[in-house]
């Protein structure tokens, strides 16, 4: 009982990051109907600015307010790192909304492997560790074979994953921005017509998805204390699953795919062996999307005629 309960935790702070991840694939998909492959690698240089900017005020300032520097951290790498997802999106991206499907997909692995290698060629190939943060744990269950623990960062992600979800459905339900959004969703051009700027509604969804982005980033950061310039890859593939599997498109169902995930791969790692935990949260996905096409929480597409 003591390892499902330590675990059910791991999974939880685990799939809080995916869910993060996995809003900003899901907003962007519902409104131009597109993948962004490059998301994942914009998680990646979100840690990357988060941990330049953690050294830069660690050694300016001192090591000793870990918490108010991680907040300038965080407003520092959710402000630079929209401001790179607003730079792809009108370079490598509204020129080509236009054209053949295949064409905005292709630009997108394209600046995926671009943010890579860019990152790679500035920062170098090797891992960049950070100091511990946030180590203190609340003892939970005081067992002589399995103590159970959780720790302020897990509990920081999960509550700042709640918190953001939150505040992101009632912006995109309940204001005039969130109206424009779910317009483009359904009609672009005829909410062009009703005087909805459209090209600003994409670009500010680009932002507000890289913002979250961000905030994985620096989660992720604080978490396992070190990042590479290829961890965009296999974190931006299994976030996007998880807006498939929760229902892409729906905000609540990204972040409840994230949390199976991650559950899936933490239990899976516990109980059976870790070298197959991403097998079986595909093959979840496969079994799900059989009986639900449209993902847990999504709306089955209708077509216009």
């Amino acid at each position: 009982m003591e390892v499902f309960v330590q675990q059910l935790i791991n999974g939880l702070t685990l799939g809080s990051i995916y869910g993060l991840i996995a809003i900003g694939y899901t907003m962007v998909f519902g409104i131009i109907g597109m993948v962004n492959f490059a998301h994942g690698d914009v998680f990646m240089l979100s840690a990357f600015i988060a941990l330049i900017f953690f050294m830069l005020i660690s050694a300016w300032f001192g090591a000793g307010l870990i918490v108010l520097s991680l907040f300038f951290v965080l407003i520092l790498a959710m402000f630079f790192t929209s401001l790179w997802n607003w730079t792809i999106e009108r370079v490598a991206y509204r020129p080509l909304r236009g054209s053949f499907r295949l064409a905005p997909l292709i630009s997108a692995i394209g600046m995926s492997i671009f943010l890579m290698n860019f990152v790679q060629v500035v920062q170098g190939p090797r891992n960049k560790p950070t100091p511990p943060m946030l180590n203190q744990s609340i003892l939970l269950i005081d067992s002589a074979t399995y103590p159970v623990s959780i720790s302020y960062k897990q509990i920081a992600i999960i509550v700042t994953t709640i918190v953001l979800l939150a505040a992101f459905w009632y912006l995109v339900q309940k204001t005039p921005l969130g109206r424009a959004q779910r317009a483009c969703e359904q009609d672009r051009k005829m909410a062009s017509l009703l005087g909805i700027d459209v090209d600003r509604t994409i670009s500010i969804t680009f932002v507000m998805g890289a913002a979250l982005a961000a905030v994985a980033g620096v989660m992720y950061l604080v978490l396992y204390g070190v990042v590479s310039f290829h961890d965009g890859f296999v974190p931006g593939v299994k976030a996007f699953t998880a807006a498939v599997l929760g229902g892409i498109g729906s905000l609540p169902g990204a972040v409840l795919g994230g949390l199976l995930i991650g559950l899936i791969e933490v239990m899976w790692s516990a109980y059976f062996t870790i070298d197959y935990k991403d097998v079986a949260a595909f093959c979840i996905l496969a079994v799900v999307l059989v009986f639900m096409p449209s993902g847990i929480l999504g709306r089955p597409e209708v077509e216009k005629v």
